[in-house]
């Protein structure tokens, strides 16, 4: 269905578990802060990007008409949405380019006054989107179990997990139809401040195991898995370089100094943590790396972890890694 809903995008007009140790020996600043590297263009995610811009664009807008009263919206409800939908061009432009979507026609009190709403091949792929919703519903508990897990509430306000909902393949409307069918996992709590949040208050023991653990669990790495869990914490991450990068003598030296700091589980408490350490930095592309292995397409907006980033323990400036740790956070892509 995602290819076929690709195809449709084509614009039709010309015009991105283990126990916490006090390691204390590790937190200072060492080799790896030394080491700077560049931004290397990859116009294959950058073609990913732009194209997924418009599938997330649209199906905002899919579910915007959907939760309309009046079954459509008007230019004018959407005039200043072109920022929040993450657009180049203006929503109505956008809207104009998919006639296979969007069935435009003029209101009926204001002749000038365009209006939209959803097309039979629309609808039609709402309600598959629906059927998928349904059959996978117990991947997306998960997910959403295990982004709260990582929190150190073990929640987050409901408007914090808005701008997540589209990467972590929640359902519209999330908090109504989904998590009240899971009384035994998820709460609602409100916080001093009165903000609603989202709790997670039970789960396997599974789901405190990272993505780069399960990883590292079978296969040629299993002895390396095994020698973790038996105290020996350093875990390291599978990194690929562009051609140049692995050569030069700084990188390497780097690249083996990071995978030798210990690996530090995104699902434990690190509050014991410099936050100006190498162990924290090592600690922060962990976190990174399973927060993407836990979206859908792999990667997420920069500006949503710094939404979070005080409930994931991450420190201010953790932006700084991706100067120097861009390929280590392997899993997805920060845009």
């Amino acid at each position: 269905m995602k290819a076929y809903l690709f195809s449709l995008l084509k614009p039709q007009t010309l015009s991105k578990a283990t126990k916490l140790l006090p390691h204390q020996h590790h937190q200072c600043r060492g080799i790896i802060a030394k080491v700077r590297l560049k931004w290397v263009k990859n116009r294959t995610l950058d073609h990913i990007i732009d194209t997924e811009t418009d599938l997330k664009a649209a199906s905002l807008l899919k579910d915007a008409i959907k939760r309309s009263p009046t079954g459509f919206l008007t230019a004018k409800s959407f005039a200043d949405w072109q920022k929040l939908l993450g657009l180049t061009v203006p929503v109505l432009r956008f809207m104009r380019r998919y006639p296979t979507l969007f069935h435009e026609f003029p209101h009926a009190r204001y002749a000038n006054l365009p209006c939209f709403k959803l097309t039979d091949t629309a609808l039609l792929l709402d309600s598959q989107e629906q059927n998928i919703h349904q059959t996978h519903e117990s991947d997306t508990v998960e997910r959403l179990s295990r982004v709260l897990m990582m929190m150190k509430t073990k929640s987050l306000p409901l408007q914090s997990l808005y701008p997540l909902k589209w990467d972590l393949g929640l359902p519209d409307g999330f908090e109504k139809v989904l998590v009240p069918n899971y009384p035994d996992c998820f709460r609602f709590v409100k916080a001093s401040d009165g903000v609603p949040r989202l709790k997670v208050i039970h789960c396997p023991d599974e789901y405190a195991v990272s993505a780069l653990q399960r990883s590292k669990e079978g296969g040629d790495v299993g002895d390396e898995y095994r020698q973790f869990k038996r105290g020996q914490t350093v875990l390291a991450f599978p990194m690929s370089f562009p051609r140049g990068y692995g050569a030069q003598k700084k990188v390497r030296a780097w690249m083996e100094e990071f995978q030798k700091l210990p690996y530090i589980s995104p699902y434990e408490d690190s509050r014991q943590i410099d936050p100006n350490s190498d162990l924290m930095e090592k600690r922060v592309v962990g976190v990174l790396h399973e927060l993407l292995s836990l979206t859908i397409h792999k990667k997420t907006k920069r500006n949503y972890v710094r939404i979070i980033r005080e409930e994931l323990n991450l420190p201010h400036k953790f932006t700084r890694i991706f100067t120097r740790c861009e390929y280590a956070v392997s899993a997805g892509y920060v845009a």
